[in-house]
């Protein structure tokens, strides 16, 4: 087993590993689990050293209790929105830049209110699993500001017309409404078990497919046609010589579950 002895928790933001997959647990209850600079920082830089353990198969991004998620920037911090004007990343922007980068599978885990800057922390994931009572919003303008970086996760999630009202109304809408936009892959009372069954469906498959693949979908998102052709035409032979695309296929051929190595 690989060491895990870099990853740390802090205060406000849990880092912890439950066998193959690693938590990301905003302990900031009593604000909502709102983003503080710490938490940002803390949350992309575990993101980033995840990458580098080949065990970790999933990474979850949630919030603690049952209220919320993450309320988005801590309003009643001086600088809410920013630190320092002369410094060009922003956190949340690194956040997002870190788990662009990711190919380990993130997946949200909405306990509660998802708003803001929280519905940047959910859109970045490649899933989500949200409980009935989550709310989502992007409520910036009744503080007189306008969701930015969260735009970047958000505006292919859902349809143009939604985003638009969400952004100019600030007015939230239901976990209902969510999984019908296609926000959210599923809804459930009890979002631990339904979180717990899709990331078995997902745990049990090849490693190497996933990594390669996620990077794969990634990088042909922003690409034109003609490009993500010629990209992935030569993709396809890199799967094909990995061990565990040559065991996928020796299992199958003799009918039995397939031993993944990983590589």
């Amino acid at each position: 087993m690989a060491d895990h002895s870099s990853f740390l928790s802090t205060p406000e933001l849990s880092v912890e590993l439950r066998g193959t997959v690693l938590w990301l647990t905003i302990t900031r209850e009593e604000r909502r689990n709102a983003m503080s600079h710490g938490v940002l920082a803390s949350m992309a830089q575990a993101v980033t050293q995840a990458q580098a353990h080949r065990d970790i198969r999933a990474i979850v991004v949630t919030g603690a209790g049952s209220k919320a998620f993450c309320a988005g920037a801590d309003l009643q911090s001086a600088n809410a929105f920013t630190t320092d004007y002369s410094e060009p990343h922003g956190h949340l922007a690194q956040v997002l830049r870190a788990v662009r980068a990711s190919t380990i599978p993130l997946i949200a885990r909405v306990n509660g209110a998802c708003m803001a800057g929280g519905m940047g922390l959910m859109s970045m994931c490649d899933m989500a699993v949200a409980s009935s009572h989550a709310v989502f919003g992007l409520p910036e303008v009744k503080v007189g500001v306008f969701p930015a970086q969260v735009l970047s996760v958000l505006q292919h999630l859902i349809p143009r017309r939604v985003l638009v009202e969400m952004c100019l109304t600030g007015e939230p809408i239901t976990s209902a409404q969510a999984l019908e936009y296609g926000l959210v892959n599923y809804v459930d009372d009890d979002v631990d078990a339904k979180l717990q069954w899709l990331l078995e469906r997902m745990l049990d498959k090849s490693p190497a497919a996933i990594r390669r693949g996620l990077y794969t979908m990634k990088k042909v998102e922003s690409m034109a046609f003609e490009e993500s052709m010629a990209f992935t035409e030569s993709q396809i032979a890199l799967f094909t010589l990995t061990e565990d695309a040559k065991e996928g296929q020796k299992a199958f051929q003799e009918k039995r579950k397939p031993q993944w190595a990983g590589k």
